[in-house]
This record gives structure tokens, C-alpha cells and sequence, in this order.
């Protein structure tokens, strides 16, 4: 057991709060969270993909079955738990065994094919917490399940490239390919590997030597530098791909090439699940590589069948972590428009203003208006003052002379310039100068409900 682990196990909190490597998402990260799904569904909308969500919480043979009982994932990062039946039962750590599931489960085979899906997510791993990689993560995925074709992986790629782009991010990754062979060849692969690696196990670094006959394709991404150096020496996989291998990876290659996209061969870049076979792929940060890679995917045709779908149906996908994106914005100096400015503060004075204010905070909400009224017994002078932090453009101003007369007072925040307007024209006047465009506009009755 880690010493970092060990003390989690012992520590008493002194107070409430979020366990290690779990973080709340506070207002500001959601403006970039709602910034990046609307991107994200833009995106798959144009694409024809259509949005699933699967349960937080799996059967975790789903994960044993799909992930593979030897990767890192299953043996170590995975929170798995006995229900209250006796059933063990896991947090899902990724998404694309829980869709499989889903295909299989509600017999998307009888869909038009190929199917394609995405999800935006939480996930769960428990995994060593640094910067951009948490225990708990948001992803957002493409599945497409159903039909081999090299072209379809080229599309997931190009669609990781154009949402990237969406979010001014896409000049700090280089795309890194490889082609893993089909299952047969990639068995062929890991018996040269582990010939390779004979003799070398005292070079091998703890995780390498316990990964050498479960999962030897895990050696050639390992960060430590004896373990890097066999690795740079090891068989390379386009000595064992078949000659239909290569010939898929081919026409990756010619298609990336038609659409413009660089990309670097990368002979050692393998993923770490067990249910890639042909096309990998990630998104690798041009200063820091691998380590700070923002995502990536690759082919799974084997996995529907694997997990009991009857017949071999060829799938492809990638998912890609929406934290680590976002440190990449923010990095970047990317501003993201916020959705929570407040246009209006409403400042009242009394009970009889306090009535009248309520059905107009109403009606400028109705009308688009984000509007906020300070509703409790403050004095006008602190009210402005919170006007001030809310930042907001105007403030309706609503006292006893005020009610009296059925006017109400305009003031611009940043002049200090102020005005009356009948009560009756006041909506009409603060969308006018609030101005349509910034409205969030919301028609009554626009949902159309079906009775059938």
C-alpha cells in the first residue's frame, strides 16, 4: 500500500469534505462544462449520432467481461461493492462497456447499422489523483456499432479534431495512430513480446513484471525510463499485422490524408483495454505527450460479441476527459460566454412594493430577462451594494413613493444615470435595453405533449 494511501485510510477529516481526488464542480467550471457539451452535441447532431446515457452504477461482470480482468482498470481502479443482495456491483470507470451493454440489452442489432451513439458522463477510477486526472471525471464518447469500415474510424478521429477546433484547443494536440492487428494477430504480437521481454524481467520495473504474462501490450507505454529503453527495442507491431492489417491501416492513412489531418505513426501506442483490435489513436499534448493525452479511441470488434451478442459486430469509438479539456481552455486563455450574467436586479422598499415586484420579477424572466430581487428586509443602500457584486447593467429601483405613483426607477449601473417609467412599460423598456439578442428566449407551450 502507497504511503499517499495509507494516509487517506487513517486521516480523520477534520471537516466535511470531498474525498481525495474528487472535486465539486463549481459555478465557473460549469460555464466551461455547458460550453463544451453544447459544442459536443452541435457536433453530434451534424454527425447523425444520437445521445444515450447508461447507469452510474453496473453489474461489474459488464467490466470484467469488457474491459479485460487483467487490465489496470479491473485489478486496481475500479470501485466495486456488494449490494445489499450480495451482488457485486461496480461505479462504471468508462463508457464504452456500458453501451455495448445497452446494444446487446435492448437489441439495437435490429437498428438501422451502423448505430451511433454519444455520451457525456461521469466516470470512476480509483487512480493516483494529480492534475487533470481525478477518481471522479466527466467524459464525453462516440460509439458507432454495427460496420468495418476504415472511413468510419477516420470520422471519429475528424470528429475529435473538428470539437477540439470548436473549443480553440486543437493546435496544442498531435494526433498519434497505430494499428494493433486483428485479435489473432495481436495474440501472435503479445507470444513475441513475451519471448522479447525473457531474460529482462530484473530491468522490469514492479507494474511491468506483474504485467508481463497477463498483459505484456501494457510494457511498451510504461513511464519509467529502463522500462521506456526495452520498449524503443521491442518488436514493433507491423512485424506480426496480416496483410489484411495492413491494408486497413492503409486506407486510414489515405483517408486522413484526404482530409488534411497530420498525424504521427506511433508503433507503441496500444491503449489500455483489451477489447482494441486495428485502429488506436489519441490526442496527445504537443509539450507533455502521453501524460497529459486528452483522449483518444480506437476499433472494438470483438467486444459485442464477447459480452453475448451472438454473432461478430464490428464497432469503433473514442471518448475523450472533459477536466483535462477544460484545463487545456484555460490554459489556453480561452473565454467561454456565460449563460448566468444576471441582466436585472430588482431593489424594493416595504410590503406593498415587495407585491408588486414579485409578478414583475416574474414577468422579465418570462420575457428572457435574467433578473434577480433582493426579497429579504435589507436596507436600499445594501441592496445597491449587492446590485454591485451581481454586476448587473440596471437595477429596478421600487419604493412607497414608487408604488404610489405606478412608476418604477431605471438606473444604469455604470453611469449612474437614472430615470422613471410607468410600471405598465417597464418590461417593454428593459428588454429594449437589455436588447433581444442577449435574451434567453422562452415560449410557453412550445413543448408539444402528445396524449396518446
Amino acid at each position: 500500500m502507497s504511503d499517499d494511501t495509507q494516509e487517506e485510510k487513517v486521516a480523520k477529516p477534520k471537516k466535511l469534505q470531498t474525498p481525495p481526488g474528487i472535486h465539486d464542480v463549481l459555478p465557473k467550471d460549469h460555464e466551461y462544462h455547458t460550453f463544451i457539451k453544447k459544442v459536443v452535441r452541435h457536433r453530434a447532431r451534424q454527425a447523425g449520432f444520437r445521445r444515450i446515457t447508461t447507469p452510474l452504477l453496473e453489474y461489474t461482470q459488464v467490466f470484467d467481461r469488457g474491459i479485460g480482468e487483467d487490465t489496470d482498470i479491473v485489478e486496481k481502479e475500479m470501485y466495486t461493492f456488494p449490494d445489499k443482495g450480495e451482488r457485486s456491483m461496480t461505479l462504471k470507470p468508462e463508457g464504452t462497456a456500458g453501451v455495448v451493454r445497452a446494444y446487446i440489452q435492448h437489441g439495437m442489432k435490429t437498428w438501422p447499422q451502423p448505430v451511433e451513439l454519444f455520451y457525456i458522463e461521469p466516470h470512476f477510477r480509483y487512480d493516483r489523483p494529480q492534475k487533470g486526472r481525478y477518481r471522479m471525471f466527466w467524459q464525453f464518447g462516440f460509439e458507432i456499432i454495427g460496420e468495418s469500415d476504415p472511413a468510419l474510424d477516420v470520422q471519429c478521429i475528424f470528429l475529435g479534431k473538428k470539437i477540439f477546433e470548436d473549443l480553440g484547443i486543437w493546435d496544442r494536440f498531435t494526433l498519434q495512430i497505430n494499428n494493433i492487428g486483428s485479435a489473432k494477430s495481436r495474440e501472435k504480437y503479445k507470444e513475441g513480446l513475451v519471448n522479447y521481454y525473457v531474460g529482462k524481467e530484473r530491468s522490469l520495473c514492479e507494474s511491468c513484471g506483474n504485467r508481463l504474462h497477463k498483459n505484456p501490450l501494457r510494457l511498451l507505454d510504461c513511464k519509467e525510463e529502463d522500462c521506456k529503453i526495452l520498449a524503443e527495442l521491442a518488436p514493433k507491431f507491423d512485424q506480426f499485422r496480416s496483410k489484411e492489417d495492413e491494408e486497413f491501416h492503409a486506407k486510414v492513412k489515405e483517408f486522413l490524408d484526404e482530409l488534411g489531418m497530420e498525424y504521427v505513426e506511433n508503433d507503441r501506442l496500444v491503449r489500455g483495454l483489451d477489447y482494441y483490435a486495428q485502429t488506436v489513436w489519441e490526442y496527445w499534448d504537443k509539450n507533455t505527450g502521453a501524460q497529459n493525452a486528452v483522449g483518444g479511441g480506437g476499433r472494438y470488434d470483438g467486444l459485442v460479441e464477447l459480452m453475448g451478442g451472438g454473432e461478430p459486430t464490428p464497432a469503433v469509438g473514442f471518448a475523450c476527459g472533459i477536466d483535462r479539456t477544460i484545463l487545456h481552455m484555460k490554459d489556453a486563455g480561452i473565454k467561454v460566454p456565460s449563460k448566468d450574467n444576471v441582466h436585472i436586479f430588482v431593489a424594493q422598499l416595504g410590503d406593498a412594493a415587495k407585491k408588486k415586484s414579485l409578478p414583475l420579477i416574474d414577468q422579465l424572466r418570462d420575457r428572457g430577462v435574467r433578473t434577480v430581487g433582493a426579497l429579504g428586509k435589507g436596507s436600499m443602500k445594501a441592496q445597491l451594494r449587492l446590485a454591485d457584486k451581481f454586476a448587473v447593467p440596471y437595477t429596478l429601483i421600487l419604493g412607497i413613493t414608487e408604488v404610489r405613483e405606478g412608476t418604477i426607477i431605471i438606473r444604469d449601473m455604470s453611469k449612474g444615470q437614472q430615470k422613471h417609467v410607468k410600471m405598465e412599460k417597464v418590461v417593454d423598456e428593459v428588454v429594449k435595453l437589455i436588447g433581444e439578442k442577449n435574451l434567453d428566449k422562452y415560449t410557453p407551450g412550445e413543448v408539444s405533449i402528445s396524449k396518446d
